[in-house]
């Protein structure tokens, strides 16, 4: 089923999760244990990432297909610019569409080790727009999905021309807006009045993904698309004796977070579970969705 007919047809807020592709073989095991915990929670669909410069290609094939073929489970594959050319996309396209897998996440990517600059890495799609346009025109079984950043996107400080390219994909043939994660609501209700204010009306998934250790939320803040963290959230957490008790924190900042966005009646709510199920399942276990 397409993710945009998912959203479309539901009455109350959507709930997704994704999923990276294990690095080495034995975890595999372990990432179908954490699907199955989660899959109790009957998701909307759920999402699979592409390592930098489709380093994890055939991982993502191989785990995009297992749970299609193993859950039944609506699954949307990342699918990145970045060493990418036309021949090799139509071919991942067309090995989708023979397994019934019809919704991607198109995104430019990221710059892969060993290459000096992002241009040096690009080949037939300079911009996710490009890889927009391929897709809708050759391929228009599939459903697309792009990334959104509540926060500004960080090589876009020009927030108007942000929210312009962004309008320009959803014009290309992208169906909804999935948003990086974020802490403050606030910068996601922001986020979506400027989407309607330039005319953008798909849906738009709220991110999230609760701080779980110290080093977790610097690293957060270290990344380039690391979200910024309130103050009130930034002061619990150095005060935390350990992190046990960072993870506590952050699970119930997330389920307040996911609690007011339900309120607001918002399309859908996207977990970032790196892998794990234990804190998605306590923010599940906390918030009321009557």
């Amino acid at each position: 089923m397409l993710v945009r007919e998912i959203l479309n047809s539901a009455s109350e807020p959507v709930f997704s999760f994704e999923f990276f592709p294990p690095k080495k073989d034995e975890d595999w095991e372990t990432l179908f244990e954490t699907i199955a915990n989660l899959n109790h929670l009957h998701p909307s669909y759920v999402s699979v990432t592409y390592g930098a410069g489709g380093s994890t290609r055939s991982r993502t094939h191989d785990l995009v297909t297992k749970i299609q073929k193993e859950t039944g489970l609506t699954v949307v594959s990342h699918l990145t610019c970045i060493c990418s050319d036309r021949e090799d996309t139509g071919s991942i396209l067309e090995n989708y569409l023979e397994h019934g897998i019809t919704n991607v996440l198109a995104l430019r990517g990221d710059k892969p080790a060993g290459i000096a600059t992002l241009n040096d890495a690009i080949k037939d799609f300079p911009h996710a727009i490009d890889l927009i346009r391929f897709i809708r025109t050759n391929y228009p079984a599939i459903g697309i999905g792009v990334a959104g950043f509540p926060e500004g996107h960080p090589e876009t400080p020009n927030r108007l021309k942000e929210i312009e390219y962004l309008k320009e994909k959803i014009d290309a043939g992208a169906d909804y807006i999935v948003t990086q994660l974020f802490f403050d609501n606030r910068d996601y209700f922001d986020f979506v009045d400027r989407c309607r204010i330039a005319g953008i009306t798909v849906p738009v998934i709220a991110g999230i993904m609760p701080v779980s250790t110290k080093k977790g939320m610097i690293r957060m803040s270290e990344l380039a698309l690391g979200a910024r963290i309130p103050a009130p959230l930034l002061k619990q957490v150095l005060n935390a004796r350990n992190d046990v008790d960072v993870a506590k924190i952050g699970i119930d900042w997330a389920t307040a977070q996911v609690q007011e966005l339900i309120e607001r009646q918002v399309k859908g709510v996207h977990f970032y579970t790196l892998n794990l199920a234990d804190a998605t399942l306590k923010i599940f276990r906390n918030i009321s969705r009557s």
